[in-house]
């Protein structure tokens, strides 16, 4: 089959966090905030989920499980859904992991929280690299504990890590937990197999708990392959993996994720403490496991429709914004650009982006937690004509203002 990724759907009236949300999540306001733009005017390239259907063979199995007509408490008891994850895991990985260690979340988010909940003592620390996903943040501040964090380093526009630098925070003793990000939001970095060897051995040494957010591990360029954490840690009993494929086929809606605990005391606690004591939804479960099964040349289309779109804003840059600092990440649909050079004088990019060329993007440090000032993430996943016209936009609105500056 071929999908189409040129697609234009409206969203609109939906509920959608991605259309309705935007002033709440990254503007910190409520319906009273204005805008030069409408909101239906806006070109929406913030919030990480696709403009792009979820493909048709999931909405089929989602449709097969209504027929049921029956939608009772539901648990995931039969080998099916794990399956279907072991053998994706194998065939893209080269990993698998016992059933036991699988348990369920409705969310990274919600794991994250409860996770660390049972890890880190109030007075005890949690370590990440920055720029972080700010719900990292938000993970600390939810359980009154230090967040400690260690800049990556910047060259250009790739990022590495600053290895002395997080071997030292590691190693203090109120540090008991890294959450971690493979691959890499916002930066879109796959982190080679030699730079995991290394977070692994300085979390080995100082036996911190460490939690593996593999969510984007999917979202690669053509011809790439992810590492997962599991693999370089085989025998590690403090390691939790974190996926889902959410991410990958669109549907974060669902509200449904894999939650790989090696440990079982910690295993045996995080489904004590669960808030939904086990339960799941049976059009997630459906939802997920069709993925899984029958969803692979769905995602390599996306694959070569996405290193397009990134082809795309990189020729443009280049030939419109040169002082735009861009390098095509190795995985997720995310752009991360440095416009520091583009718009020296402007502080605050989203609210200028906003007001100024009606695009709707995240940046900076109070969405990125720090390290991440005078960047923009923009969400390519979406049909090439809006990114076309998102970034005339932008161009139109820097020209506009570094004129007036003049």
């Amino acid at each position: 089959m071929k999908y189409n990724f040129d697609e234009i759907i409206e969203r609109r009236n939906t509920n959608a966090m991605n259309t309705d949300g935007f002033r709440s999540y990254i503007f910190h306001a409520g319906p009273e905030k204005t805008f030069a733009y409408k909101d239906e005017e806006f070109v929406r390239m913030w919030v990480a989920d696709m403009e792009f259907a979820t493909p048709p063979e999931i909405c089929d199995a989602i449709k097969a499980r209504v027929d049921k007509r029956i939608f009772g408490y539901s648990m995931v008891f039969d080998n099916g859904y794990y399956e279907a994850l072991r053998r994706w895991c194998e065939t893209r990985y080269d990993w698998s992991f016992p059933k036991e260690e699988l348990v369920f979340s409705p969310g990274i988010i919600p794991a994250l929280y409860q996770l660390a909940e049972l890890l880190v003592e109030k007075d005890e620390k949690m370590l990440i690299v920055t720029p972080a996903y700010g719900y990292f943040q938000h993970t600390a501040e939810y359980n009154h504990i230090a967040l400690v964090c260690s800049e990556l380093y910047r060259d250009g526009g790739h990022f590495t890590i600053d290895f002395e630098d997080f071997a030292q925070k590691a190693a203090d003793p109120k540090v008991k937990l890294v959450v971690w990000c493979n691959p890499h939001n916002p930066s879109g970095r796959m982190w080679t197999a030699e730079e995991l060897r290394r977070v692994a051995e300085i979390v080995e040494e100082n036996d911190l708990w460490i939690i593996s957010d593999e969510i984007h591990c999917d979202l690669t360029r053509q011809g790439r392959k992810h590492i997962p954490m599991g693999k370089i840690m085989p025998d590690y009993r403090k390691l939790v993996t974190c996926m889902s494929a959410s991410k990958t086929f669109n549907m974060a809606g669902l509200m449904f994720s894999d939650i790989i605990i090696r440990d079982e005391t910690l295993r045996a606690a995080f489904c004590e403490r669960d808030k939904i004591v086990g339960f799941v939804n049976p059009l997630s479960v459906a939802a997920h496991q069709a993925a899984y099964e029958r969803c692979g040349d769905w995602l390599a289309q996306l694959q070569a429709y996405l290193d397009g779109n990134f082809a795309y804003l990189k020729a443009f840059l280049d030939d419109h914004l040169p002082d735009a600092v861009f390098e095509v990440p190795e995985a997720t649909y995310l752009a991360w650009v440095d416009m520091r050079k583009c718009l020296p004088g402007v502080a605050d990019l989203p609210e200028f982006f906003a007001n100024e060329a009606g695009v709707l993007l995240e940046g900076g440090n109070s969405l990125f937690v720090g390290n991440a000032e005078g960047y923009i993430r923009l969400n390519l996943a979406m049909p090439r004509a809006i990114i076309e016209e998102g970034m005339n936009r932008i161009r139109a609105a820097i020209e506009r203002h570094n004129a007036a500056q003049k």
